[in-house]
């Protein structure tokens, strides 16, 4: 019987969960585990063998890698209903980078070797991790170019809008990036530093572009946003 923590209604809610029958829903339940992390807790640290994939729950993680030189970047993050530490599906042996709670988090975790089972029994998963793989190298590439060709205002503009695609909520102020980010983190996705993202986000406030306050950032003004992530 899966444990009670898993309401069934709230998984069924889930793209990977959605056609799966009851009997394979079952299955799946059987073998999980949850896993409750704090603020700053870690699901897993870059090198670390990957001996599981995951899917959250609820709560929101952020990736991170250490370049070679010693820089710490934020390379993606993850909402609920992602699949996450997906090694496996990509024929790797360990985790390419380290995954930490932003908030307060739930998570499901199954072993790595069950990956074939899981995806034999939800074919959707595949489909799914094909899918988030790609995602993620074409987000790569696009990062990549726009750290080769772009103005930092620029790419801190885009950083904005794709987080605002992600997991923005419409407020009485604008869209809020619904979970916790700081301007560090704005920082080390845009391969700038601290100094110059507060720099320009205390501009673009003043211009009635965005709100910021301690880990939370509102843009107020998309389309005058996008002006600038467009210019050339």
């Amino acid at each position: 019987m899966a444990p009670r923590i898993l309401d069934r209604s709230l998984i069924r809610g889930f793209e990977l969960f959605r056609d799966m029958t009851e009997d394979n829903l079952d299955a799946v339940l059987t073998t999980v585990q949850v896993r409750r992390l704090a603020p700053g807790d870690t699901v897993f640290e870059q090198g670390e063998a990957a001996r599981e994939f995951f899917v959250l729950l609820n709560g929101h993680l952020k990736v991170m890698q250490i370049t070679k030189d010693g820089q710490q970047v934020v390379v993606r993050h993850v909402h609920p209903g992602d699949v996450f530490g997906i090694a496996k599906a990509i024929k790797r042996n360990d985790y390419p980078a380290t995954a930490e709670a932003v908030t307060e988090s739930l998570v499901l975790a199954w072993s790595a070797s069950q990956w074939q089972d899981f995806v034999a029994l939800n074919p959707a998963l595949a489909v799914n991790a094909l899918e988030a793989v790609g995602e993620r190298l074409h987000e790569a590439h696009t990062r990549i170019r726009e750290l080769s060709t772009e103005e930092v205002e620029r790419r801190v503009a885009n950083a904005l809008l794709r987080m605002v695609r992600k997991a923005g909520t419409a407020t009485e102020d604008g869209m809020l990036i619904d979970f916790p980010v700081t301007r560090q983190d704005i920082a080390e996705m845009t391969g700038t530093t601290l100094h110059t993202v507060s720099r320009l986000l205390s501009g673009w406030q003043d211009q009635g572009l965005v709100k910021s306050a301690r880990r939370k950032v509102t843009v107020t003004n998309v389309d005058r946003l996008k002006a600038i992530a467009d210019q050339t």
